[in-house]
């Protein structure tokens, strides 16, 4: 009896629950090829539940895809959706990213998510690779693929010779000290070394086509130049006290113009006159003022 009157209860005041599923909670797709993200859904009490479907790309904007009851104009001409789901007729790269199924009615929610990747193949590599560098010194080596999707990851070549992640573990690279990450491209060498000289490039792959390759580079480890350091510093020492020397020498011979001398200012003192000189308020003016 009380199960009877909480049905009755709820049924009294419109309030129904939802539970939404899917299928695959992550869809890859090709460029340029279609898929389906699904959104299934339940009601109690045999209500007709609010559908919607939102977009969140990989730059975090949100836009709704599926609202009141029709596709939205930005993707009409791409998607559709079924009564199961979502389907994206020709995918494109901007449509990586996150899209919600939204269920609500009659005070009851829920949503799903559905992580969409789009597959695209490696571009060339961007990468960045000084070309001379002192022993000592903390020297960054970059690469970068902004194309590829997933992200992915990179390898670096030395001499046409990959580069372990422990080099320390090879014989032929117990001499170089680096830190690498395959996960953003960057090769660090936190006090390059001379055996650190000889060629670079790096190399990106997210396992979608062939794995593209970037420049190569030569990188040259010198000592660095104390002596000619020193001899610089001594150069300069000289040229300054030449210089030192040379206005002296024109100060003394009277070659440089000598500066201007300040006259002192006249100055005017005002005396109050004696009271001898006062007169039923005239006053009489007797050398009052000295100069």
């Amino acid at each position: 009896m009380f199960f009877v009157f909480v049905c009755l209860c709820l049924q009294a005041t419109g309030l129904h629950a939802f539970s939404a599923t899917t299928s695959a909670g992550s869809v890859m797709v090709a460029e340029n090829a279609g898929a389906d993200m699904t959104c299934s859904y339940s009601a109690d009490f045999g209500s007709s539940p609010r559908v919607e479907w939102k977009s969140q790309n990989i730059k975090g904007v949100t836009a709704f895809v599926y609202y009141d009851g029709q596709i939205t104009s930005s993707y009409v001409s791409r998607f559709s959706q079924f009564p199961g789901g979502l389907r994206i007729l020709k995918a494109t790269r901007a449509d990586t990213g996150t899209y919600t199924c939204e269920v609500s009615g009659n005070g009851g929610y829920a949503e799903i998510d559905v992580k969409l990747t789009v597959l695209v193949p490696p571009s060339v590599p961007v990468s960045h690779i000084p070309t001379s560098v002192t022993t000592g010194r903390n020297v960054l080596l970059t690469c970068f693929d902004k194309e590829g999707s997933p992200p992915c990851t990179y390898t670096w070549f030395k001499d046409n010779t990959p580069l372990p992640t422990d080099p320390t573990k090879f014989p032929n690279f117990q001499n170089m000290t680096y830190k690498m990450n395959a996960q953003n491209g960057n090769l660090e060498f936190p006090s390059v070394s001379k055996a650190a000289t000889g060629n670079y490039f790096c190399e990106a792959n997210n396992g979608q086509g062939p794995a593209q390759r970037g420049q190569t580079v030569f990188m040259e480890v010198r000592d660095l130049n104390t002596g000619g350091i020193v001899a610089g510093i001594i150069v300069a020492l000289l040229a300054i006290a030449l210089l030192c020397f040379g206005l002296w020498y024109a100060n003394k011979k009277g070659y440089l113009p000598k500066m201007p001398e300040s006259k002192p200012k006249s100055t005017s003192v005002y005396t109050q006159p004696r009271a001898e000189y006062r007169d039923e308020g005239e006053f009489r003016q007797k050398s009052s003022f000295v100069v």
